[in-house]
């Protein structure tokens, strides 16, 4: 098996959509027959320098895929971040260090734009994918908050 990472294309939106719709907090909040909005917010990622989607391609196919958004702030005399959301590989790949060599490229995506840290948030009820992240080196550091608008 020989994985790749490239940017999304557009031609990938369905797989993407349906890997982030492929779990039980995902069921209820995407809608993978709706391609056409997602389309057009897929535009505006590609179009932002700063944002990346990224698939883990076997053969052609997105077989896995993030999202990296490069954050400029002050806080941390003025440190460039990395945030990783999205992080999804197809059910039919998992168990086969997929997800793995996804996080190790995000961290050099990261490291290449000269980020000082890398940061996720991740839903309560995904433990396992918590488990997951502490064995790649990442600590439960914060307590997040959201407000739905």
């Amino acid at each position: 098996m020989t994985i790749t990472f490239r940017e999304a294309r557009a031609r990938d939106l369905s797989a993407i959509v349906a890997m982030l719709a492929d779990d039980d907090l995902g069921r209820g909040r995407e809608s993978p027959d709706d391609l056409e909005h997602y389309s057009l917010v897929f535009g505006r990622i590609e179009g932002d320098v700063n944002n990346s989607i990224v698939v883990a391609d076997e053969d052609g196919a997105a077989i896995g895929c993030f999202q990296i958004t490069f954050i400029t702030g002050l806080a941390r005399r003025g440190a460039m971040r990395a945030l990783i959301e999205g992080v999804r590989t197809h059910k039919d790949h998992r168990g086969k260090g997929i997800g793995e060599a996804m996080f190790r490229h995000a961290i050099e995506m990261a490291k290449a734009r000269g980020c000082a840290l890398v940061q996720l948030t991740s839903d309560k009820a995904r433990t396992r994918a918590h488990e997951f992240y502490l064995r790649l080196g990442f600590k439960m550091t914060h307590e997040g908050f959201k407000l739905d608008l």
